[in-house]
């Protein structure tokens, strides 16, 4: 998971870690909700997840906890989502509150993103009826392990959605594009690799890319993909394109194939943000960019992928797969 860490804030509240039953160091815990709390039970001898999460339901007054991090719930061997996913879905009478939901926060050091086989989040959309930001980690099916899933929902409060994938599934696009989200303000898909599960096409992005599905969108985001080329020939006459007001797509495959369709396509230059970092494009096609929208406007550097030479290695690879 490269350049992945764990975030310090989260829904603009700073990140607390909560410590386990007799862990607690230095005082009192903090106001309930004045932090976005964070659970984690790995390596922390014999407490499991579930204990962890009593203890936590017992100590802290969550009628009051804004925001929520789940991060490694596991002890010594990865173990699979779905039971943390109970206890959240039983238990979200208890969080009123609750706006901003992470699951899986998780960095390589823990576990790599393609282990992170998740489940089907459906019934925690459902569960939190005020959720307004929900971030999941996550890849698609690895062997008889169970796949990421979704299911079309209608939300009325969910403002930014995010998955983080190194192989998002077709299933989970499908998904967004047929859900009722009214007050959706930011997507960002993270498509990843077939490797990995990615199996998503152009096609699926259909809804998405058609303007009509969430009429609150300013920021689009269909990143990571070993087929950013063709998103980005979608994406330069989608006609979701002409409300936004920013778009990432970066940490793919992109290359001059792409760049050339962006800059043939409609203008972007009512976008205060354009993000292509980790690309393939040649300089002069970058320079063509930031020159149509502005240098501070265009977010194109190469990072890790520098050294790439065109003319001899055409083997190009997304930012996060395993």
């Amino acid at each position: 998971m490269t350049d992945i860490e764990h975030p310090e804030t989260f829904h603009g509240l700073p990140v607390h870690t909560l410590p386990g039953p007799g862990q607690a160091s230095g005082g009192a815990l903090p106001d309930a909700g004045s932090v976005a709390w964070r659970l984690e039970s790995a390596w922390q001898g014999e407490l499991t997840f579930a204990t962890l999460w009593q203890y936590f339901v017992d100590t802290v007054d969550t009628t009051r906890v804004r925001a929520l991090l789940i991060g490694p719930w596991w002890q010594e061997e990865y173990e699979p989502f779905a039971p943390v996913l109970d206890l959240l879905v039983g238990h979200a009478d208890r969080f009123p509150a609750l706006r901003a939901l992470f699951l899986a926060d998780v960095v390589s050091e823990e576990c790599e993103l393609s282990w992170l086989v998740m489940c089907d989040l459906t019934p925690v959309v459902e569960a939190f009826g005020e959720l307004e930001e929900l971030t999941a980690r996550g890849c698609g099916a690895q062997g008889d392990r169970p796949s990421l899933g979704l299911r079309p929902v209608r939300h009325k409060s969910l403002r930014s959605l995010t998955f983080e994938s190194g192989g998002l599934p077709s299933g989970i696009v499908r998904a967004v594009g047929a859900s009722e989200l009214p007050a959706l303000e930011r997507l960002e898909l993270w498509l990843g690799v077939t490797e990995y599960g990615g199996d998503t096409t152009v096609a699926d992005l259909a809804p998405l890319l058609s303007g009509a599905t969430f009429p609150a969108l300013c920021h689009l985001g269909l990143q990571n993909s070993e087929i950013q080329d063709e998103i980005a020939a979608a994406v330069a006459s989608a006609p979701v394109v002409a409300r936004l007001e920013s778009l990432s797509l970066s940490m793919g495959t992109l290359g001059d194939e792409g760049a050339e369709a962006l800059l043939s396509g409609q203008p972007l230059t009512h976008l205060t943000s354009l993000d292509l970092h980790h690309h393939y494009m040649s300089d002069p096609l970058v320079d063509r960019l930031r020159r149509l929208l502005g240098p501070d406007r265009v977010n194109g550097e190469v990072d890790e992928v520098e050294y790439w030479d065109p003319e001899e290695d055409d083997d190009r690879y997304v930012a996060v797969s395993e």
